[in-house]
């Protein structure tokens, strides 16, 4: 057999491999680009919804607060800038139908507020005319509450501002840490240490714990639309956690749009407090192959993987940080 017949052999065996390793790397470059997209639009709607809560009164003339990160938080304000948002990246700012199917794939949105949170969800309740409903529509507030073995009971906020209700005397009292450890003997108020690990795990846990309801409630109803995805409450690092409880700010899921052979699962989180920050973006080395993080307004020929909202984030996706050419 001539060489000519072992090649066309060859193409005929190998091109069939060669061409469905083709496709799959153009569709890996496909899922990547709708990643990137994705996660690039909720972490700007998330922005933008964040940065309008610190629309509140001066502080002089909030009552009984003087926290500096206390704020009178607009959730409906901050809810209606993030879905504008979302609607004007996904490009769906003129179609209200498309507006309304993306509704499915979110599903809740928590708005942090100093003492308490609300969370935007799906939920089952009677209409005026006694008719069973299920929609998306804000829970009531929940507060950071705390109960101890011998059932004090604590209300958080933000920072080290407290309400706590005694056991034993039953008596209420307000105030800040320093200010209330000396005139009680409630055990949570006399360890700042052990009260800010307090504070923290409680709100987190509470936080979480909600959010698993909601979803498993988002899960029946998505299954009555035929989708075979199934919603999960995403593991949020403890750094997140410490930066997202530092400062009122907003949450958002989004889940389960088709990317090729996968699914889009993500989060992200945005502060309320006025910060001027750059977007990092990772990406690359088509030379080496190693990856770096950088400024969106570096010149670097690298081709734009990840988005990131700080340096430590970057960092822990493995990526070095590169030295930026303006």
């Amino acid at each position: 057999m001539k060489i000519t017949d072992w090649a066309i052999i060859f193409v005929l065996i190998v091109g069939p491999f060669l061409e469905a390793l083709s496709l799959n790397s153009m569709d890996l470059q496909e899922v990547n680009r709708l990643q990137l997209r994705y996660t690039t639009a909720l972490r700007t709607a998330v922005q933008d919804a964040g940065s309008v809560l610190n629309r509140n009164e001066l502080q002089q003339f909030e009552v009984g607060y003087s926290s500096d990160k206390y704020m009178r938080t607009d959730k409906e304000l901050a809810l209606s800038i993030l879905l504008q948002s979302l609607a004007i990246n996904f490009g769906i700012a003129d179609d209200s139908l498309v507006q309304a199917a993306l509704m499915k794939y979110i599903p809740a949105v928590v708005v942090i507020d100093y003492d308490g949170y609300w969370i935007y969800a799906l939920d089952e309740f009677n209409s005026a005319n006694g008719e069973p409903r299920l929609e998306h529509r804000w829970h009531p507030k929940r507060p950071y509450v705390y109960t101890d073995s011998a059932g004090n009971s604590a209300a958080f906020s933000l920072d080290s501002y407290i309400r706590v209700i005694s056991s034993t005397t039953g008596e209420e009292m307000r105030g800040w840490l320093e200010d209330l450890a000396p005139a009680t003997a409630i055990p949570l108020l006399q360890d700042a240490e052990v009260f800010e690990q307090v504070r923290r795990s409680t709100i987190v846990r509470q936080i979480e714990e909600d959010l698993q309801q909601v979803i498993a409630v988002h899960n029946e109803f998505t299954a009555r639309l035929g989708f075979t995805y199934t919603f999960t409450l995403p593991t949020i690092p403890k750094e997140e956690w410490n930066n997202t409880l530092d400062d009122v700010g907003v949450i958002a899921f989004l889940q389960g749009i088709p990317i090729g052979n996968h699914y889009y699962n993500n989060f992200a989180l945005g502060g309320g407090r006025l910060r001027k920050t750059e977007r990092l973006e990772g990406g690359v080395d088509p030379t080496t192959g190693i990856k770096y993080y950088y400024f969106a307004k570096c010149e670097l020929p690298y081709n734009t993987e990840e988005v990131f909202a700080r340096k430590q984030e970057a960092a822990a996706r493995g990526y070095y940080e590169a030295i930026c050419r303006r």
